[in-house]
């Protein structure tokens, strides 16, 4: 797997952006941050505590179900 693509959106109640992945294998990854560089940099770790060290995707990708602003 060289991609994987997160679906984020904006919590109404909290603000937060919300990013999430499922794992065709089962399970995922899902991640929150108040602004946008921190979920960048929450998204990076958490995938790499996900997939096995030389096994994590090369690219990830957000993808914003609302607009992010």
């Amino acid at each position: 797997m060289n991609e994987i693509t997160f679906q984020v959106s904006r919590c109404a109640e909290s603000g937060w952006l919300t990013a999430s992945w499922d794992d065709p294998a089962g399970g995922g990854i899902t991640t929150q941050a108040k602004d946008l560089r921190e979920l960048q940099e929450e998204v990076v770790e958490a995938t790499q505590c996900h997939f096995d060290p030389g096994t994590a995707p090369s690219q990830i990708r957000l993808h914003f179900i609302t607009d992010p602003v």
